[in-house]
């Protein structure tokens, strides 16, 4: 009986696999699923934004990990009035930014508690402590530095591409199409300045005004050349003088200052080299050359002893 039975479950197990493997076969086959699977891989080749929504992405992982956290997220968002503002300096202009920012402020101590437990039970309260706080500032340390590096990069790239927009306009283009043009050829040497420019253009292709839009400009990048750039077009569009010379004259201004800042750094160098100098370089120095001399005078004192 017993051997009945699993000679009736054998087969019943036979059969099964038998079946899914001719169920898979056919539909692997068949012409309406071939031609389905077809247009869904045309589909993902023609559009790549849904080959990206697809994957995980590590805001989207931060945020499920802090969703316990939501209340006091939101809370926080809702004391920060400029903390789009602050990301948008940095770059960072997607929606999800601001949640995944304030999500790092709150995942970060929570890490520091953890490595706090590495320490011992003594002294456990008071790293966790300096953990914890130390943790919750690093993400508003990260900002600042992101910021201050963009706007570095954007003032030194400024003047390059001042000259390239005058070359563009004394070819003939206007300077909304030269505005997309050196937005184009300088995106894999400036991409910060590329990414100002395009948004630029787009905004003037949407109907902005020109002034309006490199007003904008000037408020997304919160650079004093910038701003100072923007108020000399404005100074040309009233007095109707040419751009184009304008625009020359005030790239010749910015290299200049950029080559007297240069000049500064360079003269800094030498204040900079007294620490190095006074604690690590003089003291062996000293050590090589009177070295000899003292253990000699050492040896001469210790023969006439």
């Amino acid at each position: 009986m017993t051997l009945a039975l699993i000679a009736i479950f054998a087969a019943l197990a036979i059969f099964a696999g038998l079946a899914l493997v001719m169920f898979l076969a056919v539909g692997e086959h068949s012409p309406t699923q071939s031609r389905l699977a077809a247009l869904r891989a045309a589909s993902v080749v023609m559009d790549p934004g849904v080959a990206e929504t697809t994957k995980v992405k590590p805001q989207n992982l931060i945020n499920v990990i802090t969703s316990p956290l939501a209340p006091f997220r939101d809370w926080m968002r809702s004391r920060d009035d400029e903390l789009s503002y602050r990301l948008s300096l940095a770059g960072y202009r997607k929606e999800e930014d601001p949640n995944t920012f304030l999500s790092l402020k709150l995942l970060c101590p929570l890490v520091g508690v953890l490595l706090a437990t590495f320490a011992g039970s003594q002294q456990f309260l008071f790293v966790a402590l300096l953990l914890g706080v130390v943790g919750f500032f690093v993400p508003d340390i990260f900002l600042f530095r992101a910021i201050s590096k963009r706007k570095e990069k954007i003032g030194l790239a400024l003047p390059d591409v001042l000259d390239l927009l005058v070359i563009c306009m004394e070819a003939g283009l206007g300077i909304d199409q030269a505005t997309m043009r050196i937005a184009k050829e300088v995106e894999g040497v400036y991409p910060e300045l590329s990414d100002e420019l395009f948004i630029t253009g787009y905004e003037q292709r949407a109907g902005k005004p020109r002034l309006e839009a490199w007003r904008s400009m000037a408020d997304r990048v919160d650079l004093d050349t910038v701003r100072q750039f923007v108020a000399m077009l404005m100074q040309t569009e009233r007095l109707g003088t040419p751009i184009a010379r304008s625009l020359g004259q005030f790239a010749d201004g910015l290299r200049t200052r950029r080559l007297l800042l240069a000049e500064e750094q360079a003269a800094k160098t030498t204040v900079k080299l007294i620490f190095p100098l006074a604690i690590f370089i003089f003291p062996a120095l000293f050590m090589v050359l009177l070295g000899p001399g003292v253990l000699m005078v050492l040896k001469a004192m210790e023969n006439a002893g």
